[in-house]
């Protein structure tokens, strides 16, 4: 069978994409690699879900090579790659329908109007392939609100020195704030900062056949078991199947992307749950199986006029792969310092602390240097149980404790204090360090090549997150918390990553156009994260579903385009 589109991949890239087009009346064929789960499978228990990394392959089946640098004693430097079957290091973050948007925390800030020109803003740096996005915040901005409507994103917008524009209020009203929120503003007021609630694609009330959120404490890293979050399943792909146009096979690994001497696509191939071979034909294929994933699928679709790859006669795809720069910080409230009305809010669990500091997005500080991107700085409290245990079962001197020692340390770790904890988010600069390529001998269980990846970082991340980190630490200060510390480094977070196949106009330097179709192939588009020349200072997922909107609707005239010639 014949299909219009062809999805490659089901997360925040792709479901834009099957809803848009399957409610125009296209036919769309999405495969997943992963299974189909829905609500009911999303259950809240860490030793499953957290430790066991329950929605991802095993790393013995499906894994990567990461590339490191090392040093000698003598100085000498030299890159290394390790499995991560060896290391446990997994760079899936869920290989299920919908993608990894199941598994999001939802803080959806948008970027800013610099983050689409940081070439032009702040100049180059070295050692860094800085480059402006061939369109505009503005060109963007409607498909974020579209995002907020569609995908339901829940927040207030209040003033702010670095406030973006925007052409519509939120759609829903903000989620149930923790009573340490208010502790946040009150002591930023009091040093000058400026503190804002945090944008989240999570329902506050029941709405487009989804329930609202549950309050259970457990979201990021978890599935969603009421549909309040929104992933691209719960609130894109359920309703482009409902259509009656989007058909999804579930557990269906492409591993080439065809095509003939002229360089045409002729199809996809794939293999189904039991490993028989299938091939799927369509008028056009979007490639958005998340960035290391997608550069990984170009790679290998060699063909006669693209030997090196597809897209790639150019060298360019799986350059310039990306995550996200910064780190953590942390600071504890001892319960006997506090009053017994504050031990009790301190206690809560459910809703979200929600807040967060954007007022060094750009910094312009003398004793920072040249004025540089900043980022932002997101308040939370890890609810996981076993993950605050561990520890608990060791003393002071290292030595292992059981029994009544180990109830009291587990008793003293629940009992008489809580942590509150601020994630770092800022550009990690593209670089020649941080790429994809396949790797000569490592091979998944169908036996095609997996990624090898480099993850060069640059030393301006640590200097810009160590900059915000300090801030960080010092709101904590005038929280009154203790033990307070934070860490800055230039490992990458595995649930963070775009570029690879970076847009842009000239096709000597960038894979796709400004409308993510591949320079060197007429109905082929990538719509996942790696588009991203840069990737600004938040997480990326709201601003891929709202490129992939764009690109969507793009798509959508074009189909419409060839059904007219059709008719006509």
């Amino acid at each position: 069978m014949s299909f219009d589109i062809c999805v490659i991949g089901s997360g925040a890239g792709a479901s834009p994409v099957a809803y848009t087009l399957a409610k125009a009346g296209a036919k769309v064929l999405v495969l997943e690699k992963g299974p189909w789960l829905t609500e009911k499978e999303f259950y809240k228990d860490e030793l499953a879900i957290s430790l066991r990394d329950a929605y991802n392959p095993k790393l013995t089946d499906e894994q990567h090579v990461i590339e490191e640098l090392y040093e000698r004693e003598s100085g000498e430097t030299f890159w290394q790659g390790e499995p991560t079957s060896e290391s446990g290091w997994s760079f899936w973050s869920g290989t299920v329908v919908g993608g990894s948007s199941n598994f999001m925390s939802g803080y959806f800030h948008r970027l800013k109007p610099d983050d689409f020109r940081l070439k032009s803003e702040f100049g180059d740096i070295e050692g860094a392939n800085v480059a402006d996005w061939p369109i505009s915040y503005q060109d963007l901005e409607p498909y974020y609100a579209r995002v907020e409507q569609e995908v339901g994103v829940s927040g207030r917008v209040v003033d702010h020195p670095h406030q973006e524009p925007r052409s519509t209020p939120f759609p829903y009203p903000p989620v149930a704030e923790h009573g340490v929120s208010a502790w946040i503003d009150e002591a930023a007021q009091s040093i000058g900062y400026h503190t804002m609630p945090v944008p989240r694609a999570i329902l506050s009330r029941p709405d487009m056949g989804r329930n609202s959120c549950e309050y259970s404490g457990y979201c990021s890293s978890y599935g969603c078991s009421s549909g309040a979050k929104g992933s691209g399943r719960a609130a894109l792909l359920n309703h482009a199947v409902a259509s009656g146009n989007c058909t999804i096979k579930p557990e269906s690994k492409v591993y080439k992307i065809e095509t003939d001497k002229e360089g045409k696509i002729t199809g996809v191939l794939y293999y189904d749950k039991a490993g028989r071979k299938h091939k799927a034909v369509a008028d056009f294929y979007v490639v958005a199986c998340q960035a290391i994933e997608s550069s990984r699928l170009l790679l290998a679709s060699k063909g006669g006029k693209f030997p090196n790859g597809l897209a790639n006669n150019q060298g360019q795809v799986g350059k310039n792969l990306i995550f996200s720069a910064g780190g953590t910080g942390r600071g504890d409230f001892f319960y006997q310092d506090l009053t017994k009305d504050q031990v009790n809010t301190m206690k809560q669990v459910g809703p979200f602390v929600n807040r967060a500091l954007q007022d060094w997005y750009r910094i312009e500080d003398k004793a920072f240097g040249k004025a540089a991107k900043g980022g932002t700085i997101d308040f939370l409290f890890h609810q996981n149980p076993i993950a605050r245990a561990r520890g608990s079962q060791w003393d002071e001197n290292d030595n292992l404790v059981w029994g009544e020692q180990l109830k009291q340390n587990l008793k003293q770790e629940f009992t008489t204090y809580k942590t509150l904890r601020f994630e770092v988010f800022n550009d990690w600069l593209p670089n020649d360090d941080c790429f994809v390529t396949l790797d000569p001998d490592i091979t998944d269980k169908w036996g095609d090549a997996v990624a090898k990846v480099r993850i060069g970082f640059h030393e301006h991340d640590l200097k810009v997150g160590e900059y915000l980190a300090e801030k960080g630490e010092k709101l904590l200060r005038a929280m009154g918390a203790t033990n307070i510390s934070s860490s800055v480094s230039g490992a990458p977070p595995t649930n963070l990553m775009a570029g690879g196949c970076r847009f842009g106009n000239d096709p000597k330097t960038s894979v796709l156009n400004k409308y993510c179709q591949a320079h060197e192939v007429d109905n082929l588009f990538v719509t996942d994260g790696s588009f991203m020349p840069t990737g600004g200072s938040v997480p990326y997922t709201f601003t891929i579903y709202a490129n992939a909107f764009r690109v969507a609707d793009h798509i959508k005239q074009r189909w419409q385009l060839k059904q007219r010639e059709k008719l006509g």
